[in-house]
């Protein structure tokens, strides 16, 4: 295998900004190459600027729950690929190191003191990765040094911590929010690592969305450019489900079953009146895949509105012209919109369908409607997580503190393709993901809702010729090195599910 040449890219703007601190130093982007087109984007690690730091065995390997575990430890050269559905003959593609405890690890138990942080809006299961970074580390590899972070970033240099023990967060997964409170900003990245180095922290769990994680990489180049023997772990957090690359954000899940209760309501009530119209607004101000996948699951909604899926209201083939046919037709329907759709009809008002359709349906005097606007915003993401979550947190949690003990730094842990790896900070915030319009999935949308797709079919061949342009393009500048440019809407793998 042959070291390739780092792609030069600029840090993320939003990173930078949240730094403005001394810190000189860009994290270099380790690719390693290899036959037919085999590419890793590996994770740093602290032997990359600490060479002579020493290593211990696992103590998982004197763990009597794991003893009847075959081949526990994870080989050094796993990696996961991106890329799961090739053509013959195609490359092999990007891949990325596979997460999972090694068996030589750079941190004794007795000298660990981990910190967790957890930073911008709420999810489902924040307080179960809370949970289980705390158990994973007391029960599988002897730490006793636990600390929780207030307040998100800000907590660093302006609150006391909280001691994180088994006992203290024995039912917090019971709960919706976090335990330890969060906020967006406050990062000051000179202050939050002079914490990091007077507390002596030397692990440090940081569990937040895509500006989360770009704060997250500027702490870890600091804390590189320091010279500091301290792990930066990432859990990417987001209840939009919109973080590129990885499978799926915890709490998604639960923020799909949450909506169904909103989606039930909406039908009861326009099923029961003359004309009766029930519109659901989900979040989703980018990407719309809380609407779509909370569709697909109810089978009851007759239109989902997305960001990425444009549409018009008035003339032929105008979102009205479809309320008035299904109404005509069906005597009720249920609209879910997410909150970013239809920003370019009107900018101000998130409740447009509602505004449009009353002002539309006055004028034809002899169909008066009923219409019903239910805003489950806020309340799908200040419940509990379900058993789904539950689990998919704990996974994240202990693949995250696997990472940290085997020496890994400057990265987030998350599942590609169905298998937990260690991903670059730069890959999950360079873009976000979005709804593809010309994949299955939307199809199916379209075909469980029999909406229109609102675009003419020479828009859509346009679309589908573009993405796949993009794609290869991403492919060709990954393979030759040179900066990976994608669109917002671009996965990184076309035709995916």
């Amino acid at each position: 295998m042959k070291l390739l040449e780092p792609r030069k890219e600029p840090l993320a703007s939003a990173a930078a900004a949240a730094a403005k601190a001394p810190c000189k130093w860009a994290m270099k982007k380790k690719l390693v190459g290899g036959d037919a087109g085999y590419v890793l984007e590996d994770v740093p690690h602290l032997t990359d600027y600490m060479p002579e730091l020493p290593t211990y065995p696992n103590p998982l390997q004197d763990n009597p729950a794991y003893s009847v575990v075959k081949q526990y430890f994870v080989n050094t050269d796993d990696t996961v690929t991106q890329k799961i559905v090739v053509r013959k003959n195609s490359a092999r593609g990007t891949h990325f190191r596979r997460a999972g405890p090694r068996q030589r690890v750079y941190f004794q138990p007795d000298d660990v003191n981990a910190a967790i942080v957890t930073c911008g809006g709420l999810c489902p299961g924040l307080n179960t990765v809370i949970r289980e970074l705390v158990c994973g580390l007391y029960d599988m590899y002897g730490v006793t040094s636990v600390v929780g972070i207030e307040g998100g970033y800000k907590g660093f240099y302006s609150r006391n911590t909280v001691t994180l023990t088994p006992k203290s967060v024995n039912d917090i997964h019971k709960r919706g929010g976090t335990i330890l409170g969060t906020s967006r900003g406050g990062h000051d990245t000179a202050k939050i690592v002079d914490s990091l180095q007077d507390r002596g922290i030397n692990q440090v769990y940081i569990i937040g969305g895509d500006g989360t994680q770009q704060g997250a990489s500027v702490i870890y180049e600091e804390v590189r450019r320091r010279g500091l023997k301290c792990a930066v772990v990432g859990v990417p957090k987001t209840i939009d489900n919109d973080i590129a690359v990885i499978d799926k954000s915890f709490g998604f899940d639960t923020a799909v079953e949450e909506a169904q209760r909103a989606i039930n309501a909406a039908h009861v009530e326009a099923e029961s009146a003359e004309n009766g119209i029930g519109v659901v607004k989900l979040m989703g101000r980018n990407s719309g895949f809380i609407a779509m996948y909370a569709t697909l699951a109810s089978r009851d909604v007759d239109c989902c509105l997305i960001p990425e899926s444009p549409f018009y209201l008035e003339g032929k083939g105008g979102l009205l012209e479809f309320v008035e046919k299904r109404l005509k037709d069906s005597g009720h329907m249920v609209i879910v919109v997410a909150e970013g759709a239809g920003q370019d009809l009107i900018a101000q008002s998130m409740n447009f369908v509602d505004t449009q359709d009353q002002d539309h349906f006055k004028k034809k005097t002899n169909f008066p409607i009923t219409l019903k606007y239910i805003d489950p915003t806020y309340m799908i993401r200040a419940v509990r997580s379900n058993a789904s979550d539950n689990v998919y947190c704990t996974l994240l949690a202990h693949s995250a503190l696997h990472g940290a003990m085997a020496g890994y730094s400057g990265f987030t842990v998350a599942p590609v393709n169905g298998r937990h790896a260690y991903i670059p900070f730069y890959r999950i915030t360079e873009k976000q993901n979005k709804v593809v319009i010309t994949d299955r999935m939307w199809a199916r949308v379209l075909c469980s809702t029999n909406q229109p797709c609102f675009l003419s079919h020479e828009d859509v061949e346009n679309m589908k010729h573009d993405d796949d342009e993009r794609h290869h393009l991403h492919n060709t500048q990954l393979l030759d090195g040179s900066p990976a440019k994608c669109s917002p809407n671009c996965n990184g793998s076309a035709g995916a599910e």
